[in-house]
């Protein structure tokens, strides 16, 4: 009897460290913790953010064909804003809108006229500005985490108003020129682009910053290229 009771005592004791043991096993194994260790692994992984962005260029842009004599390689400043439809680990796609500004010193009215530029009918005011809308599709493809190399191609709307007194355009610079008026300042020109670009994701997730590089042809102005850097935060 007395050895009866004192096993009974002993299983009594070991039964609750037992259970206790198992019920801390079948909590670390439970599928809600792996599902939880699983998305800490994937976050920890994911060290870049794609998705909304706005973007900001400074850079320089120049002339090609008819104004290269006029125009003189200038500076450009861009403001855009777009969204990665397409996200995978080594691709990605965005649309992207934007505006951009251009200024260019240019020759002297008088000094055009002498060079030629009625002849050709390439004249332009000067100093001039041009202002455009575009919208685009970029392709990116990454050869490593951070880093990524597509192109893109769009169109848009480029004009490019008289910056001077329209009176002393018409009494002044259209005289000189013999009855010349540019037509480059009046209303606005469709435009094509296309190019490439290379995009840093630094290590504070939401921003990166890249280098675009475009070729654009404003049809009735004229074919030009620039090249700008940017800033870029991704919401």
């Amino acid at each position: 009897m007395k050895y009866i009771l004192c096993l009974g005592l002993l299983g009594f004791a070991i039964a609750p460290s037992e259970a206790a043991a198992q019920d801390f096993d079948e909590f670390e194994d439970s599928p809600k913790k792996k599902k939880k260790d699983s998305l800490k692994d994937k976050r920890q992984v994911r060290e870049i953010e794609r998705g909304l962005y706005a973007k900001s260029n400074v850079g320089g842009a120049f002339y090609i064909l008819d104004l290269k004599e006029w125009l003189k390689p200038g500076t450009i400043l861009g403001l855009s804003v777009g969204q990665d439809f397409v996200d995978r680990e080594s691709v990605s796609m965005a649309w992207e809108v934007g505006f951009f500004q251009g200024v260019h010193n240019g020759t002297y009215f008088d000094v055009q006229a002498q060079m030629g530029c009625i002849e050709l009918g390439t004249c332009v005011q000067g100093d001039t500005r041009t202002y455009s809308l575009f919208s685009a599709v970029e392709w990116s493809r990454y050869p490593s985490k951070r880093i990524g190399i597509g192109g893109r191609i769009g169109g848009g709307l480029m004009f490019s108003p008289l910056l001077m007194d329209e009176e002393f355009y018409i009494d002044e610079v259209v005289k000189t020129w013999g009855g010349y008026s540019s037509s480059r300042h009046d209303g606005t020109y469709p435009m094509g682009l296309g190019g490439v670009g290379i995009e840093y994701y630094t290590k504070l997730s939401h921003f990166s910053v890249g280098l675009d590089v475009d070729a654009f042809y404003a049809v009735g102005f004229d074919l030009g290229s620039n090249a700008s850097g940017y800033f870029k935060y991704t919401f």
